[in-house]
């Protein structure tokens, strides 16, 4: 298996073929982001993702494969049902295959098209959602408003996928930290994913936000107050059945729920945590990654 540059998957495709069937991002311009900079989006040949796949196959049986890079979900219709095929074809024991999408590619598939993958065991899509602040959104530059997420969103869980969305906190600075929150368990109730993760900012050399931050334009929020924002996402948030987690490395204190049957007691925890200000209880910035 032959991997090129960086490889970033989900945190729940740890146990998953890995299989990199675009390199780097389609879009590739969120201000936040260092992963696929100066780095051009292209789509492997199929013969090439053929080999790959036949070159893995003897090494399983595998449960899951999740599809890389950034956005792979882009990728025309005719080539991602090919791959998709080929996989239930070489690999045994397959459950079903993992994505990641953003509110672009997935608009671009018809309601049918997405149907079309549900049948060959694409079984979850990965959207990274970040905020649903309107004018943070633009900042940012995601190239998505908040009415294309939650579109995109919803054609997904309509063609019987499951849906995995994302969050970032701390993404409105200390200047919008509250708002962003707000907006953000906002946009999460209108999508009602399956799944939802918060990750914590972390600014990166060479991103627009960094340099926003060497010049003072942009104040990171401090550990507690970026613990606010998620116990404000919680309280605020509505969801009929999710499984939400803040339990990636960037995060100061680890959460797992079931929402909304345990939202009152992981409320109160960070409540708890965030009146006390004492660090005890947080992550050491030595174990925080991306």
């Amino acid at each position: 298996m032959e991997y090129e540059g960086i490889v970033i998957r989900p945190p729940s495709e740890a146990e998953s073929l890995i299989l990199q069937v675009t390199l780097g991002c389609s879009h590739n311009k969120c201000s936040f982001c260092p992963t696929y900079k100066g780095r051009l989006f292209q789509i492997k040949d199929l013969d090439r993702i053929r080999e790959e796949i036949d070159e893995a196959a003897p090494y399983g049986p595998f449960r899951k494969v999740f599809l890389a890079d950034g956005d792979a979900l882009i990728m025309p219709q005719p080539r991602l049902v090919a791959i998709l095929e080929y996989l239930q074809q070489k690999i045994s024991g397959l459950r079903r295959v993992g994505i990641y999408g953003n509110a672009k590619s997935i608009l671009r598939k018809s309601l049918s098209e997405l149907k079309e993958l549900k049948a060959r065991k694409l079984g979850i899509v990965y959207l990274g959602v970040e905020t649903g602040d309107e004018e943070l959104l633009k900042k940012i530059r995601k190239g998505a408003t908040y009415e294309q997420m939650v579109e995109a969103s919803r054609r997904i869980k309509e063609a019987g996928i499951t849906l995995s969305a994302t969050v970032i906190l701390g993404l409105g600075g200390a200047e919008r930290s509250r708002d962003h929150a707000l907006a953000t368990a906002k946009i999460l109730s209108d999508i009602n994913p399956d799944f939802a993760s918060a990750l914590t900012l972390m600014v990166v050399p060479g991103t627009p936000l960094f340099d926003e931050m060497e010049r003072r334009d942009f104040v990171l929020p401090s550990p507690f107050q970026l613990l606010e924002e998620l116990g404000t996402i919680i309280t605020h948030s509505n969801f009929s059945a999710c499984y939400f987690t803040a339990n990636h490395a960037s995060n100061y204190l680890p959460i797992k729920a079931r929402l909304p049957r345990n939202k009152d007691a992981v409320v109160s925890l960070i409540k708890e945590v965030t009146t006390r200000k004492d660090p005890f209880f947080l992550r050491p910035e030595f174990l925080r990654g991306l």
